[in-house]
């Protein structure tokens, strides 16, 4: 990516560019995540099952004419609800863990660096508490507006349908809370969307990314949602364009599936060819779903990431300060690149002048004058690194 602030093309082109050169290492970190997240969310279904088992015919096939009994009623619900919430935490962990990744992968991105399978997993693992903090604080802050409105429509709805005379006004008051309430939650989620870019490269806390975030947004607020935006419906496009070929794929592979069961008697069992057929074609759906929500997923948190970086270069001089530590570090590697048209005299307050200077802000942290540390292993611009 250049060294310099970005537009919206040169978003996109780091943002396949990127993508293109370590798809490699996001495809086997979120292959591994999405195969651990499967394997544990089958574990659980199979152990509510047993749970329960001894209560799934009562409940879902009663003998004709009766309710199911509350011993049994009463079990497959609690199994339910807590299956419900473990599901709920283990996709929740995994969207984390995808989400740390692309991050990890771009600190060495900004820099040309290759990147390791082993070293993005151990970053997205150390990282992934951090980013589930933001992604949970994000979601609850942002949603708080929309969660409101319905905390008032849902009293007013249950007293005018246990009413007699039923008001179609209470439906209708639906729409005029969530007016202001959906353009509240926008607001809030793109002020706070850099937190998990935050919490990955500055080795933030989840409260501290979610301020960085807020700081770094505050004034280019609508050109970060514009662009955004662009991003999401970029990678949305893409994301059906890859999957639209297994889907047709997998339906042509049924045709002859539904052409038997409409030609075959009834209860008749299925044959060989059938249950290939059904198996084949469902494994092509799974497959194209499976890739394009990987491409999309880390499409779209690279885009976010490097909006990230553009503000750092734009607000806090992050180019130069990247330059300085380039040269420092291998002075005999021939030229460092430089920023596209950098400034003819830079001002002495830049990163890059700070970073001799013990008493000036770190790079990590502009705005908390501290003695800067020896670089980290995986700080920015210093990623991570495999063993």
């Amino acid at each position: 990516m250049p060294l310099k602030p970005l537009g919206l093309g040169d978003v996109v082109s780091a943002s396949f560019a990127t993508f293109g050169r370590y798809w490699k290492q996001l495809a086997g970190v979120m292959l591994a995540v999405l195969g651990l997240c499967l394997l544990v969310m089958a574990l659980l279904a199979g152990i509510a099952v047993a749970a329960v088992y001894d209560h799934i015919e009562p409940v879902f096939d009663p003998p004709f004419g009766q309710d199911p009994a509350a011993e049994h009623l009463t079990p497959v619900i609690v199994a339910g609800v807590t299956l419900f919430v473990l599901l709920s935490a283990v996709g929740l962990l995994s969207m984390a863990m995808l989400t740390a990744v692309c991050p990890a992968v771009l600190q060495q991105a900004v820099l040309g660096r290759p990147a390791t399978f082993r070293a993005m997993w151990r970053t997205a693992l150390r990282r992934t508490p951090s980013v589930l903090g933001t992604l949970v604080l994000t979601g609850l802050i942002a949603g708080a507006p929309v969660l409101a409105a319905m905390a008032v429509w849902i009293p007013v709805m249950v007293v005018s349908v246990s009413g007699d005379d039923p008001s179609p006004a209470a439906l209708a008051l639906l729409p005029l809370l969530m007016l202001p309430a959906i353009p509240v939650s926008v607001w809030l989620g793109t002020r706070l969307g850099l937190a998990p870019a935050v919490a990955v490269m500055e080795k933030a806390g989840p409260v501290t990314a979610l301020r960085r975030s807020a700081a770094l947004v505050k004034g280019d607020w609508w050109r970060i949602f514009g662009i955004t935006l662009v991003g999401s419906m970029i990678a949305m496009s893409i994301a059906y364009m890859i999957q639209m070929p297994f889907q047709l794929v997998g339906m042509f592979g049924m045709v002859p599936l539904m052409a038997a069961a409409g030609e075959g008697a009834e209860g008749t069992d299925p044959s060989t060819g059938m249950i290939v057929a059904l198996v084949f074609g469902f494994l092509c759906i799974m497959v194209g779903g499976a890739v394009s929500q990987m491409f999309q997923i880390g499409y779209t948190q690279l885009f976010s990431n490097l909006l990230y970086v553009d503000q750092r270069i734009r607000r806090e001089n992050l180019a130069q300060a990247l330059l300085a530590e380039l040269a420092d570090q291998a002075p005999a590697a021939g030229p460092v690149p430089t920023p596209s048209d950098p400034p003819a005299d830079p001002p002495a307050d830049t990163l890059a002048h700070t970073l001799t200077d013990a008493d000036a802000p770190t790079v990590a942290h502009p705005d908390r004058p501290e003695p800067r540390p020896e670089p980290e292993p995986d700080t920015l611009p210093d990623g991570p690194k495999d063993d």
